[in-house]
């Protein structure tokens, strides 16, 4: 089973991390640099680590050379990704109540 990530990456940021959706994919901000393919390297290692995987069962197989990169998973279901993506992003969770009011 294989799996297909889309990801904006914008590299050099402060730290590797999601730093929410873009279109069907996700924006991903990567620490390391755009040279000798640092920032693809840590893309890999980011994700496999995220995933839980390999980073020999993480490649990316369009973009190397741009900021639009899709990325696949051997071994991985889309359920499970989206999952560990959205636990890593910390999006809030709708807890049901009203938001506070101020005085």
């Amino acid at each position: 089973m294989k799996t297909r990530l889309s990801l904006k990456v914008r590299a050099g940021a402060p730290v590797t991390k999601f730093a929410g959706e873009y279109g069907d994919g996700w924006k991903l901000h990567v620490a390391a640099p755009p040279v000798d393919g640092k920032a693809n390297d840590a893309i890999v290692r980011f994700l496999a680590r995220l995933a839980g995987i390999a980073a020999a069962d993480v490649r990316i197989v369009s973009g190397a050379s741009a900021s639009t990169k899709i990325v696949e998973f051997e071994g991985l279901d889309a359920a499970t990704l989206q999952r560990a993506i959205l636990e890593s992003h910390g999006r809030p969770t709708d807890t049901g109540s009203a938001p506070a009011r101020k005085a």
